[in-house]
């Protein structure tokens, strides 16, 4: 998340629910082997703080929404082992897992490491051991599970950003690296999702980071409105946040499906209900984007649904417009 503040606690694994929105009797993006690259419909998401073992929390999620999870989204540093108790869960909620697996170490002291998982490292196979420990317990796994390696590297907050030292050629071979050690074993059921955050002044070129088309299966994008919450920040409405990246993204990669893979509004500025209406209205309207993830916390703004009775009213009516 572009938020310029350090993440919740990576031990404790944040949880994303992605729920169908499908209309019309649709039941394509249901199903724990429903892949993400199949745009099936518009699905729905939520990031809520207390991982994928926290049913009753996207079970409230779910039941505000009216729309059970499809798709479940955790956190995992670089010094976890694969999180198969949480793969467990999401597949018995009968959702499929997406991971974002972040090379840093997380430490309770509130600050994080990052130097001894550089990405020149991960390239040169300093890390192999471990790399091998993920692809081994993944296609043991056996199960549609997917990676989401070093998000928002075109960001300013990330070890693994350009802006704090990172050259674009190393992330690329870190992440081919990566891929190709598990395609060397045979990890057929690991698809990739690869996820910058949406262009602003600052950003690095997205183009300079994207590790190829045979190296990812689908495009995600992470996007905050911060409304007036921070001194730098204004109000922006959905196409204007989002709509630059997907054209840029879409010349990246054409027919490649987009996921939006972090998303939310602050209260401050505008009105959030509006513009969570006009967020599904806008993305439903993107015939290559199969769905959205709503980034459910109250921290650096009160991010949740639930921060006023009229956003939660405007995420059920927006969802239940599918089905009418």
């Amino acid at each position: 998340m572009g938020r310029h503040v350090v993440r919740l606690c990576l031990a404790a694994v944040v949880v994303t629910i992605v729920v169908s929105a499908c209309g019309g009797g649709e039941s394509g993006c249901r199903g724990p082997m429903t892949p993400l690259d199949v745009h099936a419909c518009l699905r729905f998401g939520v990031s809520t703080p207390g991982g994928p073992t926290a049913v009753e929390e996207f079970e409230g999620v779910a039941k505000i929404v009216g729309e059970p999870p499809t798709v479940v989204l955790s956190y995992s540093d670089f010094t976890s082992p694969p999180p198969i108790a949480g793969l467990r869960a999401v597949r018995d909620l009968g959702a499929v897992p997406v991971i974002t697996w972040e090379p840093w170490r997380w430490l309770d002291e509130g600050r994080y490491g990052s130097s001894e998982f550089s990405l020149s490292s991960i390239a040169a196979g300093v890390h192999d051991n471990y790399l091998y420990r993920w692809a081994d317990e993944l296609i043991t796994w056996d199960a549609l599970v997917y990676l989401r390696f070093a998000h928002e590297p075109n960001g300013t907050w990330y070890p693994w950003s350009v802006a704090q030292g990172t050259q674009p050629s190393s992330y690329v071979a870190a992440w081919r690296h990566i891929h190709d050690l598990f395609a060397s074993k045979g990890a057929d059921n690991v698809k990739w999702v690869w996820a910058p955050n949406v262009v602003f002044t600052g950003s690095s070129p997205m183009a300079d980071l994207y590790p190829g088309n045979d190296y990812v299966d689908v495009l995600g994008v992470d996007g905050y409105n911060w409304g007036t919450t921070q001194p730098w920040s204004t109000w922006v409405e959905a196409a204007e946040l989002f709509g630059p990246s997907l054209d840029e993204l879409r010349n990246l990669a054409p027919r490649k499906p987009i996921l939006v893979t972090e998303v939310g509004s602050a209260e401050a500025g505008g009105s959030k209900a509006d513009w969570i209406g006009t967020l599904v209205d806008f993305l439903t309207a993107q015939d290559d984007v199969s769905g959205f993830i709503w980034f459910d916390h109250d921290k650096e703004a009160d991010w949740r649904l639930t921060s006023t009775p009229e956003s939660t009213a405007a995420l059920a009516d927006a969802l239940g417009r599918k089905h009418r």
